[in-house]
């Protein structure tokens, strides 16, 4: 049977997207590996960080709104991302390049019993460095040797991803009865859910909250990605999402991969992709992210798109 293998990627909505590359490319040191526009609006930017060529399980994803508000913070909603680093003398490098580059943060502490520095970034969305500890991470992750960061402490990939809910059972049935998560632990107001058992890469935290639901706006996320290994098995997960009563968008052509998406009975929408045939397919590797790409069925309107898009530095 098939079987989830992580995280794929997750997406977030920003304001500005060159404050988002100076951020994320310039300070965090993860790559641009892909500038493009969002296949469904393609007045936006849409943004691709992760390791050397963008390998399932490290891409985070923003979409540019230029007129986003604020966020309203509240439940039903996934509301933090930790990242994965080598070690606790990373954890220390980064918290010496935070305060050099007045990056919000707190102290150094302790994260899912790993050595953790909780930060924020500059749409307010609130991440968390962790050390990987004992844990597989994929085989496939690959350090970029153009980062800003030195290669020993550079961020590997996704780790566990945090959702607010107001419905714990809701999110349980989708993880458990559909995608055969295992519940590694649980309390009253938490749950921890794992694809891969001792792999921090596919770990997706489940608190509970009565708040009201979250109002989305810039440093909101707009859905998680999981991983699927090829189109024969998205093909399987949707007849499967879709027997348990949910709908979904249908099977989708993003040119750099395959994916469907659906909301669970939280509202948190999730998305399944394919691992290929990947971000690289369509630039030199040594220069993935330098120009804007776009899917063979808008390449006509590259002027048109272009003309709408503010330059990146």
């Amino acid at each position: 049977m098939p079987i989830i293998t992580g995280h794929h990627h997750i997406s977030m909505i920003v304001k500005n997207a060159q404050e988002n590359a100076t951020f994320f490319r310039d300070i965090l040191g993860m790559r641009l590996v892909k500038k493009t526009v969002n296949q469904d609006d393609p007045s936006m930017y849409h943004l691709f960080y992760g390791d050397k060529t963008g390998s399932p399980g490290t891409g985070l994803t923003f979409f540019e709104m230029k007129n986003a508000g604020r966020t309203h913070r509240g439940s039903n909603a996934i509301t933090r991302i930790a990242l994965l680093v080598e070690d606790e003398a990373s954890i220390h490098y980064f918290k010496e390049r935070f305060t050099q580059y007045n990056v919000v943060h707190e102290e150094v502490t302790s994260y899912r019993g790993q050595v953790a520095l909780p930060f924020t970034d500059p749409d307010g969305l609130d991440y968390v460095l962790m050390t990987k500890g004992e844990g597989n991470t994929p085989s496939m992750w690959e350090k970029w040797e153009g980062s800003a960061v030195p290669l020993s402490y550079q961020i590997l990939g996704m780790g566990p991803v945090e959702m607010t809910v107001r419905r714990p059972k809701k999110l349980a049935n989708v993880l458990m009865n559909i995608f055969n998560y295992e519940r590694i632990e649980e309390s009253d107001d938490m749950a921890v859910y794992r694809s891969v058992i001792d792999d921090p890469s596919s770990e997706i935290i489940a608190k509970v909250s009565d708040e009201k639901n979250e109002r989305p706006g810039r440093g909101s996320v707009h859905h998680l990605a999981i991983r699927v290994n090829d189109e024969a098995e998205m093909t399987y997960w949707e007849n499967l999402v879709k027997e348990h009563g949910y709908r979904t968008t249908g099977i989708i052509d993003r040119h750099y991969f395959h994916s469907f998406y659906f909301r669970e009975g939280n509202g948190i929408m999730f998305e399944l992709a394919t691992d290929g045939p990947g971000l690289h397919i369509d630039e030199d590797p040594a220069r993935l992210g330098e120009k804007l790409t776009l899917p063979p069925f808008l390449e006509d309107k590259r002027s048109e798109i272009e003309g709408k898009l503010d330059p990146i530095q």
